[in-house]
């Protein structure tokens, strides 16, 4: 089984790989129920999803009635006023088919423009805190991709005493200094303020580019299943920080399989291998405004 950590103050001994349902985002049921099966049996115990991610919501929310207990449930909006977030929390409870979550994320707060709408009076921190004290959402986190995210993360735990965080890591990325530095500063205030640390793009092997889109993610995933094992075991291997597993069904279980079988992490030299055989490019190169 996976191993567990707790995910920050919330009380929750969560997996310490996700689901992160972006993978659904054009997927049937028949095949979200399979996934579920699938999470069951590697023992996951906590879904990340969005209203963003397509169908995701909508594809989770009939497991709630049978499997509610079994989930810590997290979701997200992007929307920056009160009055948007307000009226989006309540869409995802209803489609979700529950009558509260337990993690709310301000979703991809990187902008820094809408970082002070979202923020500021009248945002939709404002509509999360209220969704909080109607027992709604039990905890509220953020979010972000891009090279700048950490520091945004760093402002944002300066303005509000967030229960969670989500960032990027990955080997190739944690190669830019100033990216790594801003990084490690908010793993660091994390620590001392007990909140989550979640990561995503674990597998990302680069952009696109011309290339013919292949996966269901908007990236270029690794696919290989010994360089998803060192990728996934390179994030684990960082002490009680939580990994989001790709948005692409078929390469789910290979990075269930590569955290199921974590015991260390790669060294550096086989990290520096995979990026010259594979042919890994960071993923952001500059802000990003993603999904």
């Amino acid at each position: 089984m996976i191993a567990k950590h707790p995910f920050g103050r919330t009380g929750h001994i969560s997996t310490r790989t996700l689901f992160g349902a972006a993978a659904f985002w054009t997927c049937g049921q028949d095949e979200a129920d399979r996934i579920l099966e699938l999470l069951l049996q590697y023992g996951i115990n906590h879904i990340d999803t969005a209203p963003n991610y397509g169908e995701a919501e909508l594809r989770i929310g009939p497991w709630m009635d049978r499997h509610r207990k079994d989930f810590f449930l997290a979701t997200k909006t992007k929307l920056r006023t009160y009055t948007e977030a307000k009226e989006q929390i309540h869409r995802s409870l209803e489609r979700l088919r529950v009558d509260d979550v337990d993690l709310l994320q301000l979703h991809n707060l990187a902008d820094p423009v809408q970082w002070e709408v979202a923020m500021g009076p009248g945002g939709a921190l404002e509509a999360a805190i209220e969704a909080r004290q109607q027992g709604l959402v039990r905890f509220i986190g953020v979010t972000g991709h891009g090279l700048g995210i950490p520091a945004m993360h760093l402002r944002s735990l300066e303005r509000f005493d967030f229960d969670s965080v989500l960032m990027p890591c990955n080997y190739a990325l944690m190669q830019n200094p100033q990216y790594r530095a801003d990084f490690d500063a908010v793993v660091q205030l994390c620590r001392e303020r007990n909140v989550a640390v979640q990561t995503i793009k674990s597998i990302a092997r680069g952009q696109w580019g011309g290339k013919g889109k292949a996966r269901e993610t908007w990236y270029e995933p690794l696919e290989d299943q010994g360089s998803i094992d060192r990728a996934v075991h390179y994030v684990l291997s960082r002490e009680g920080m939580f990994l989001n597993t790709v948005g692409d069904t078929v390469l789910l279980e290979k990075v269930l399989d590569a955290a199921n079988r974590f015991r260390a992490g790669p060294s550096d030299a086989e990290m520096k291998a995979d990026l010259a055989a594979q042919g890994i490019q960071p993923l952001f190169t500059k802000d990003f405004s993603g999904p």
